[in-house]
């Protein structure tokens, strides 16, 4: 959904439809004309700042830039069929996202625990049921560096993308009760992190997010080696 959004968006900017110096629909327009979450707008907005064709202007909205040479994307060498890219990645987040649980639970308001909570039961909800919750998980943790309210740390999520999630990996590879299991597992993990957030308690906070991801490094590398769970 990222991709089909961006590249739409790229053929208006192209085709001349949004003229240089322009503003975009605002977010809100272009969740409800394209059907897609916000997440999925703020990443394929994302996706055309690191292009160049596009510049968000604080207070303001996202203008078109006139196009300039393009240079690779942050992470666009990244194989997320490889399992050893998936680690990288995992050890990338944590580094960032163990503290942006701490500042969350000092920062965070409380339309932004709602929002968490919000997420949470969305990938909950995926997860018991047995579905890919890529998006929601990510949304999830989007939300939690939202609520560091210090905008780098959602900035550096949206860099890295949705695909920073690795479920779709896991579930190329391994069978339905191994599935279950993790399942069962995210969700208990995902409850431990937002519970300490919303308790205000950031030295927990940093904790179960550092068991989260740390954890899920785990069974990653448990993936590699061919032994599961």
């Amino acid at each position: 959904m990222v991709a089909s959004l961006r590249d739409a968006l790229r053929q208006q900017i192209e085709s001349g439809h949004f003229r240089i110096g322009e503003r975009l629909p605002s977010e809100a327009q272009l969740t409800r004309e394209h059907g897609v979450s916000r997440t999925v707008v703020r990443e394929a907005v994302a996706a055309l700042r690191a292009d160049g064709l596009v510049e968000p202007r604080q207070g303001s909205g996202v203008y078109v830039l006139e196009p300039e040479a393009p240079v690779p994307a942050p992470f666009s060498d990244v194989d997320m069929d490889r399992l050893s890219s998936v680690i990288e990645l995992l050890e990338l987040r944590t580094a960032v996202e163990v503290e942006a649980a701490g500042l969350a639970a000092q920062r965070r308001s409380p339309s932004q625990e709602e929002y968490i909570l919000e997420c949470l039961r969305a990938v909950t909800l995926c997860n018991s049921a047995g579905r890919n919750s890529s998006e929601e998980d990510f949304a999830l943790h989007l939300a939690i560096a939202e609520a560091t309210n210090n905008p780098r740390f959602p900035e550096f999520l949206i860099m890295v993308g949705a695909n920073s999630i690795p479920r779709r990996a896991l579930d190329s590879q391994t069978q339905v009760p191994m599935a279950e299991r993790y399942g069962e597992m995210i969700n208990d993990e995902h409850d431990k992190i937002v519970t300490a957030i919303l308790n205000g308690d950031e030295d927990a906070a940093r904790a179960a997010m550092r068991t989260h991801l740390r954890g899920s490094q785990q069974r990653y590398r448990n993936l590699l080696r061919g032994t599961g769970g």
